[in-house]
């Protein structure tokens, strides 16, 4: 008799579930740390390398010339001006690029996925759990460009106060969401290049991590700031530079409606998951 695929049904959850929820999220992020922990090293210093390149391509070579012809809105230096930008864009890639290879893995390779979602928890606590390993893989590898930045500006206090720290955790929850979304959507990891290829990749480069967005002409701009890297990428540069009255409060409510968004999308994937 052919065996058919488990298929998770569309399961009504009792409000009282709700009142688990904090637990429920611990437990489901608890499995992730335990594999984590012991990566704590390697998922620090993955993340490290390609900062670590443009820092030295882009800050040290291409910023010496630009730095005798112009000078940065933000920062001393253009080298200053990028690391902000460095740091955005190194919670954004491990905190999807690690979220989405954790659920991959388990849905494709070791195939223990079931065993998550025959859990008795609410979706929502499925997704927030497995959001918040991503943040933490994210601070890991962020943690370590900020140290980095640290050293070459010795400017501990712009990149160690907690309005810069805020907007990290924010950046990683969104893309750690992202993660979650895309890896409960590929059918295989060929399907996971495709999502970063056309969509971290370019963001990398086009979310604010290298120029100023509003010297930008308003058709560039507009798709720019379509980018959530791009809010990342200013609110950091502010936080670490500028008077805390030029900062762009506007980006907080955007990137948290963005990762709220994600989380009712994420629940409602968890909740309709068929694997």
């Amino acid at each position: 008799m052919k065996s058919e695929p488990f298929v998770k049904s569309d399961r009504a959850f009792p409000s009282s579930s709700l009142s688990t929820l904090p637990a429920d999220i611990l437990t489901v992020f608890w499995g992730d740390w335990l594999e984590l922990r012991a990566r704590i090293v390697q998922v620090a210093a993955t993340g490290l390398i390609s900062p670590l390149i443009y820092i030295f391509a882009f800050g040290l070579g291409l910023g010496n010339t630009l730095d005798r012809a112009t000078t940065p809105p933000f920062g001393d230096s253009y080298l200053e001006f990028i690391l902000p930008g460095m740091v955005a864009l190194s919670s954004m890639a491990i905190s999807f690029g690690g979220t989405t290879f954790s659920i991959c893995g388990d849905r494709l390779f070791s195939k223990t996925f079931e065993e998550l979602l025959l859990m008795p928890v609410h979706p929502l606590a499925l997704y927030l759990g497995k959001v918040i390993a991503g943040i933490v893989r994210g601070l890991m590898t962020s943690g370590s460009v900020i140290l980095v930045a640290v050293l070459f500006t010795g400017k501990f206090f712009s990149f160690i106060n907690p309005l810069f720290l805020s907007v990290v955790i924010l950046n990683c929850a969104v893309f750690a969401g992202v993660g979650v979304i895309t890896g409960l959507s590929v059918k295989s990891l060929e399907s996971v290049g495709l999502y970063n290829n056309f969509l971290i990749v370019p963001m990398s480069f086009l979310g604010a991590t290298f120029f100023d967005p509003s010297t930008l002409p308003i058709a560039l701009k507009i798709i720019v700031y379509c980018l959530p890297l791009t809010y990342t990428s200013i609110s950091l540069r502010s936080a670490a530079y500028a008077p805390i009255s030029q900062f762009p409060w506007y980006s907080i409510p955007i990137l948290l409606t963005v990762a709220i968004a994600l989380a009712f999308w994420g629940a409602y994937k968890f909740s309709h998951q068929q694997d």
